[in-house]
């Protein structure tokens, strides 16, 4: 899937706006081969070491209010949509067509899912073209549905 997505940014006959992927990504697998900029959130306190929030994933709203009540949470958060809003108009006018923001936490399905989603809203706020993908979600959803593909339990 984003591999089809930036071929048609690339290809596409209209370049009107900058493409923009956000990805989340968990440190242990490695940073993502096809990140334009990285960030790491690794500071913010981890919800995965809070009884009741290791199972879920910063989709959840009791995780995200509990990564937003982070001291530092607020101050980050500010300063990367600082840095983001002049850089973004920036790539585009160098003629770039996609670019992909990588949000990276240990394991992938807390801290950086959070910060992602949060940014991805932001942005589409301000009009800006926007995907947002957690790889380490969707890997286990997918390896959960490929596990019920080979079992004899009906999906």
């Amino acid at each position: 899937r984003d591999l089809q997505e930036i071929i048609k940014a690339k290809y596409a006959t209209k370049r009107e706006r900058l493409s923009i992927f956000l990805k989340s990504f968990a440190f242990k697998k490695g940073v993502p081969r096809d990140a334009d900029l990285v960030f790491d959130v690794r500071f913010l306190q981890n919800p995965f070491y809070v009884e009741g929030m290791r199972e879920k994933t910063g989709l959840d709203p009791d995780v995200g209010d509990y990564i937003a009540a982070d001291p530092d949470f607020a101050g980050f958060y500010s300063n990367l949509t600082h840095l983001l809003l002049p850089l973004l108009p920036r790539y585009q006018q160098e003629g770039k067509s996609y670019l992909t923001i990588a949000i990276g936490c240990t394991g992938g399905r807390h801290r950086s899912v959070y910060v992602t989603e949060l940014l991805c809203g932001f942005l589409e706020a301000r009009g800006f073209q926007v995907s947002c993908h957690h790889r380490e979600i969707e890997a286990e959803l997918a390896q959960s549905v490929t596990k019920k593909k080979g079992s004899s339990e009906p999906l």
